[in-house]
């Protein structure tokens, strides 16, 4: 689902927030004992809301990518990355049926912003579609590892295990860079293409969190081991900084 700086992805993810050495507050905390706090609670099961969601999105995208995929090896890949983001989805499904959440309705506040962001970036072609899933998956997983830090233990596994790069980030390094090797000018068309994707990423998540009020007071400070105003400023940093360091590995100017 997003790339990491593991041997073999070409770019690098924001420094690594999730570490549990020392940890204090919530984050040293089981869910049973984090739950306690009903505010804590309901930004968890938006967290997890937003994720699901954003996880069945991104099976139906991938699938859909992969009838514009130009040779069958390509298609098969694409549909393996859709099986493994729909797996993806049914753990977090069943997590919230287990914590006594009912799946739907905690999807249902964030399909808007999605199916939003969707409509607004709909590739042209199969490059472009790439370089969305490239892009617009990664935003979101660095977005979702900083706040992972700040989750209690349970919830901190699961979100990071379903954060897993699928393989669309070297699949998409790959296809991309040998596309502009063979034609240098499909590089400014996709380097435009991906700055869009970044300004409505960041203004899609911007205002889904506006709109949730335990996952705003989660970021900006009151839950928790919540972050302050100005981790906040540092937070976007990061994520942008590693948006740039993505473009390079694609080949194209941030």
């Amino acid at each position: 689902m997003t790339s990491s700086d593991k041997p073999g992805n070409a770019a690098e993810a924001p420094a690594d927030t999730t570490g549990t050495a020392g940890a204090t507050g919530v984050a040293a905390q089981d869910w049973t004992t984090a739950a306690a706090d009903p505010q804590y609670r309901a930004a968890v099961v938006d967290l997890l809301g937003a994720l699901a969601y954003g996880e069945l999105a991104a099976f139906e995208r991938l699938a859909e990518d992969a009838k514009l995929a130009p040779t069958l090896a390509d298609k098969a890949e694409l549909a393996k990355m859709a099986s493994a983001e729909f797996h993806h989805f049914e753990r977090l499904r069943d997590r919230l049926a287990e914590i006594g959440e009912e799946p739907t309705a905690a999807m249902e506040p964030f399909v808007s912003a999605y199916d939003g962001f969707h409509k607004q970036t709909a590739p042209s072609d199969w490059l472009e579609g790439l370089v969305k899933a490239y892009v617009g998956d990664s935003i979101a997983s660095d977005f979702y590892r900083e706040v992972a830090a700040r989750l209690d233990s349970d919830t901190r596994e699961l979100v990071l295990a379903v954060l897993d790069d699928t393989g669309h980030a070297g699949f998409a390094v790959e296809k991309v860079r040998a596309a502009i090797e063979a034609d240098p000018r499909v590089g400014g068309r996709l380097a435009l293409w991906a700055r869009r994707l970044m300004g409505e990423a960041l203004s899609q998540s911007q205002r889904v969190v506006a709109d949730r009020d335990a996952l705003s007071t989660m970021l900006v400070g009151g839950v928790a081991d919540g972050f302050d105003l100005a981790e906040v400023g540092r937070m976007f940093s990061r994520i942008t900084e590693a948006h740039t360091k993505r473009m390079a590995a694609l080949g194209l100017a941030a």
